[in-house]
């Protein structure tokens, strides 16, 4: 038996070693540029405070003590928490809907169907709340013109009490179709043989949907929901758009990205803002780690 000749593995094992430097280094320097330096720079600026007299000085985490002690940020918080708890589930439980609706095989017109569903998402958010926000308004748009032709005396959804309500009706028109995407291609995956056998032992399509196909969407439900909680939390273009035609309605702090925002951009206080942010971006990873580790379990 002829023995094969040795190739160093040194050399070899540094060939492949570069090789795949090569491949995952553009995407490195490209993560490093857009994400880290932000990041890096954030929290530099968040260990600053500028001051009338004095200048720019280092003052520790001073900032983090004022904005966890913050009444504004709180309430900021509390309301895309309130938006989160109301607007997900129902958004996820239509997407679901959707979602087992096309996947049933029943429903006339499935690719029609399917596309004008999830067209709303191709939509740029800014043109879709520009289109929600003209028909919001009672007195230059669709709610003012059903008042006025039927004598009606609809509420105005730019209201106050309403405009969460309002944000999340635009979020969830958007974000139907995304959502219902991810689930519909779980449930393609699924094996057909299981929904014959199901069948051939009398299975009805409700009890099919509970025992197979709800079972098997689990980890697309657990994607959706964390992506949904993380949108939900960087709550920004709505408010900010509809700030022009409802400014008694969306304060400075409706949101926290509105609130980091506004202390950026109209109060100059770049450090105060950067430490909002960092805030709010660790309760947001720490709720989404927590979601998704119970999601694991549950699966498991």
């Amino acid at each position: 038996m002829v023995a094969a000749p040795r190739v160093s593995r040194r050399v070899a094992g540094g060939r492949r070693s570069w090789a795949g430097w090569r491949f995952v280094g553009p995407f490195l320097v490209v993560f490093a540029l857009v994400f880290l330096a932000p990041v890096v720079y954030s929290v530099y600026l968040s260990l600053f405070r500028t001051r009338l007299i004095g200048g720019t000085a280092f003052v520790g985490a001073d900032n983090y003590l004022a904005a966890l002690a913050d009444p504004q940020f709180w309430s900021a918080f509390g309301n895309v928490t309130l938006f989160l708890v109301v607007q997900v589930p129902i958004m996820l439980f239509l997407s679901l809907l959707v979602a087992l609706a096309i996947d049933s095989g029943r429903l006339y017109g499935t690719s029609f169907f399917r596309l004008a569903v999830f067209l709303p998402y191709a939509v740029p958010a800014v043109v879709a709340t520009l289109m929600w926000g003209f028909m919001y308004g009672n007195r230059f748009g669709l709610v003012g013109n059903l008042n006025e032709t039927f004598g009606l005396s609809l509420p105005d959804p730019l209201s106050a009490d309403l405009i969460l309500a309002s944000i999340g009706n635009i979020v969830t028109w958007e974000f139907v179709g995304y959502n219902m995407l991810i689930l519909y291609s779980a449930l393609r995956v699924v094996n057909p043989s299981l929904y014959e056998a199901a069948e051939i032992d009398g299975a009805s399509q409700v009890r099919i949907v509970y025992a197979i196909k709800l079972p098997a969407l689990r980890g697309a439900l657990l994607i959706a929901t964390i992506f949904s909680i993380i949108g939900s939390f960087q709550l920004f273009n709505e408010p900010s758009i509809l700030k022009t035609l409802a400014p008694n309605a969306i304060t400075t702090y409706l949101t926290p990205n509105l609130y980091a925002y506004s202390l950026s951009f109209d109060g100059q206080r770049f450090n105060y803002s950067a430490t909002v942010a960092i805030v709010m971006g660790v309760i947001t990873m720490i709720i989404a780690y927590v979601v998704q580790l119970r999601g694991m379990r549950k699966e498991g």
